[in-house]
């Protein structure tokens, strides 16, 4: 479909003439595709927010928890309460080959923090150097606890996000630096910017994590495990799994196979799960209606490009008698419907794009972007296939009824 210059101004002077049409039907699909980009958009960063809330948990882990029973069985009453153990790590280690990672973790309470006239506080959690491949720690300085850590039972802490900023409100390296914790003095080796809403003991942004050796021994917790978290080989699903690791642990310590409730576990592959089902269906809804709105759109070019043919047939039978082809007053119609479309739906995409980025600025901390709200290139991509495409479907019927103007018939209507 090749014009020259002339031709295209004639498009242009043609869209102009009819301008309170074309500026309708070119709002209509600018509003469609602005609310298309805004939409995939909004619900990437909607996806990643929630997703936030498990950041730096491998899908496949899982948390086990002790509770009081609930079910009377094997002469005990319910409401008995129960701890785990090192066996229990010995035990599945043992008889669930499927596990990859079993780790233990315990926590000590809340303290106050100080370094030198800066006070904040935090809680206190106590994990193994493996703890690592459960919940990946985002670390803005320093390194993570290892096994020589645990081994000598050193005194050393990660601190979170919040107690770093306001201890060091400078934003300065504080490895290497002392801080009081209750009556107990930590070195730091590490600043963990993990800011996952899901708090397993508080939130990570206020958690101190120390050794579990030296927090078991601190707290005179003798072999007691608050929580065994966990992770599964290869493609193994935990909820596959979850019924065995159950009745092992239900076993050695006298409850009812069927208590879960006394023996909680919290399984982050389902949550998963749900997260991408859930974003599966707002992203197919969000293109249907996006789609749907540009195609109402493309419907107005359609109408638009028909009143418009409609109102030059004098002129158009006129060129056909002067020697216009069927092939050059085909290409100008397609040609004026693909302009108006492409120029109100780019528009669309890039007025859509700069709110999105507005909205990326207001997300970002410390130089950091919290949330992502821009779309893909390829989705934009994709959305301008969809838009030239749909220009041109709209452009079809005007253009063959103007490609069938006679000029006798044109003169008739005169």
């Amino acid at each position: 479909m090749k014009l020259d210059i002339d031709s295209y101004k004639e498009i242009i002077d043609t869209l102009t003439r009819n301008k309170s049409r074309s500026f309708l039907t070119g709002f209509g699909i600018f509003w469609g595709v602005f609310m298309l980009i805004i939409l995939i958009g909004g619900g990437q960063g909607l996806k990643e927010q929630l997703a936030k809330k498990f950041e730096g948990f491998a899908t496949n882990s899982m948390m086990i928890f002790s509770n009081k029973t609930t079910i009377a069985y094997d002469g005990f009453r319910k409401g008995r309460e129960w701890t785990m153990t090192d066996d229990d790590i010995y035990r599945l280690r043992h008889q669930v080959p499927e596990l990859e990672t079993i780790t233990p973790m315990v926590f000590a309470g809340s303290r106050t923090i100080v370094y030198g006239d800066k006070k904040s506080s935090g809680s206190i959690k106590g994990v193994q150097h493996d703890y690592k491949d459960v919940q990946a720690p985002k670390l803005y300085y320093g390194r993570y606890i290892n096994e020589i850590d645990e081994k000598n039972e050193r005194y050393v802490c990660i601190i979170g996000k919040k107690i770093y900023q306001e201890l060091f409100p400078a934003g300065t390296d504080p490895c290497g630096q002392r801080i009081k914790v209750g009556n107990v003095y930590y070195q730091i080796i590490g600043v963990d910017y993990n800011n996952g809403g899901m708090s397993i003991g508080s939130s990570p942004t206020e958690t101190i994590t120390i050794p579990f050796s030296l927090c078991r021994k601190q707290n005179n917790y003798g072999k007691s495990i608050h929580i065994l978290a966990m992770t599964g080989r290869g493609n193994v699903k935990m909820s596959d799994i979850t019924p065995k690791i159950r009745n092992i642990i239900a076993h050695v310590h006298r409850i009812s196979p069927e208590d879960e409730a006394a023996i909680s576990a919290f399984n982050c592959e389902v949550m998963f799960s749900v997260i991408d089902s859930l974003f599966a269906g707002v992203n197919f809804l969000i293109w249907l209606i996006g789609i749907g709105t540009i195609l109402a759109g493309a419907i107005g070019v359609s109408n638009i490009m028909m009143v418009t043919v409609k109102e030059r047939t004098t002129e158009i039978g006129i060129r056909r008698a002067i020697g216009a082809t069927p092939r050059m007053i085909l290409s100008q119609i397609l040609s004026e419907s693909l302009i108006l479309t492409a120029i109100a739906g780019m528009s669309g995409i890039l007025f859509g794009v700069m709110i999105l980025q507005m909205f990326e600025m207001a997300s970002t901390t410390d130089g950091i972007v919290e949330t992502h709200f821009q779309i893909p290139f390829w989705t934009a991509l994709s959305a301008a296939f969809i838009l030239s495409s749909l220009g041109m479907l709209a452009g079809l019927a005007p253009a063959f009824r103007a490609m069938n103007i006679k000029p006798v018939d044109a003169m008739r209507e005169e």
